[in-house]
């Protein structure tokens, strides 16, 4: 294919770019050309998307079979970018997010589940949810039924600048007594940047369109052995204490809301690790080992250092502090 990635240069837009390489597609990225320099075969487009006039000079006389938008922020950029593209590409795939359905999410939810209201004219980013369901629309508005909304669930694997794995990959090298969230068998869903990248792909060359809920399947893996296999990959010498959701919640300790497992205001959410993602799955979506998105993340983090963090990341402490976590440990 020809292939416009909207981005290209963090996590999901990097891994898009380079599994599209790796598969013989003709990638041309828009960005601008501040974070990382283009990779080798890439057609760099520069422009700042919320200068429209750039964003319309950048684009002009060009067109692609597909373009894959890694946009977060305000939907208008996304509007924008549709209707500039609405001619020029038969494929439109956007990087939604399972946030955009109603809070609190069902047990066992699937794409028909509510949305939270959005607007594809606003400016305003603020609220993810909201932000990424008007990012939706405004795709919607120009492609129709050649909209494809993947509507990701917790995105792991290299190039992750969420700080979730990173964070715990840096935590369990220090070694020690390190503190473990709540029961060992607590279900995850996630799925590998890499896994989601090949599956948008695929569904770009087939002109597949339609709303998905792209994130493996539930049941899959546990907290107990992601952080197990981590150990096992990296070779540290540490050993993790479990701690009670209940303890936890007493010390004000939020660890577990990096995966999901807990939040502040609800200790035992429902939805968040148990979606159906049947459609998905249905659709071509396939996903590897724990263990090597496990491993490829370290080997990534060796070779490239920690990644700057995005802009809405949580800081890490607020899953937990070293203080608090030796008051837990000194408890346990």
């Amino acid at each position: 294919m020809k292939l416009l990635v909207l981005g290209g240069t963090h996590h999901v837009g990097r891994a898009i770019v380079e599994t599209a390489l790796e598969r013989g597609d003709e990638v041309s990225t828009l960005n601008r050309g501040l974070s990382r320099p283009p990779a080798p075969g890439v057609h760099a487009l520069v422009a700042d998307r919320i200068d429209t006039p750039a964003l319309t000079a950048a684009l002009a006389g060009k067109e692609w079979d597909a373009v894959i938008d890694t946009w977060a922020w305000a939907p208008r950029v996304v509007r924008d970018s549709a209707r500039l593209l609405a001619g020029r590409t038969g494929h439109y795939g956007y990087i939604s997010s399972r946030g955009v359905h109603r809070w609190p999410w069902p047990a066992n939810a699937n794409e028909s589940a509510p949305l939270v209201d959005g607007d594809p004219d606003s400016a305003d980013h603020a609220d993810y949810a909201a932000a990424k369901r008007g990012g939706e629309l405004a795709v919607i508005a120009s492609y129709g039924e050649r909209a494809l909304l993947a509507r990701a669930g917790m995105i792991l694997g290299p190039y992750e600048d969420v700080g979730r794995i990173p964070w715990w990959l840096r935590r369990l090298e220090k070694g020690g007594q390190v503190l473990a969230p709540g029961r060992a068998d607590a279900p995850l869903q996630y799925i590998d940047v890499r896994d989601m990248a090949a599956w948008m792909l695929q569904c770009a060359e087939r002109r597949l369109g339609g709303a998905y809920t792209v994130t493996g399947r539930p049941g899959a893996a546990t907290i107990g052995q992601l952080l197990e296999t981590a150990l096992e990959v990296t070779g540290f010498d540490a050993e993790l204490v479990w701690a009670s959701e209940d303890l936890l919640r007493r010390e004000s300790v939020w660890l577990g809301m990096e995966f999901g497992l807990r939040f502040p205001h609800d200790p035992a959410p429902t939805g968040m690790n148990d979606a159906d993602v049947s459609a998905a799955f249905a659709a071509g979506l396939t996903t590897r080992p724990l263990r090597d998105t496990l491993a490829d993340t370290w080997a990534w983090l060796q070779t490239e250092g920690d990644p700057a963090p995005r802009l809405d990341a949580p800081s890490p402490d607020t899953w937990l502090d070293p203080a608090a976590e030796r008051r837990v440990l000194d408890q346990l």
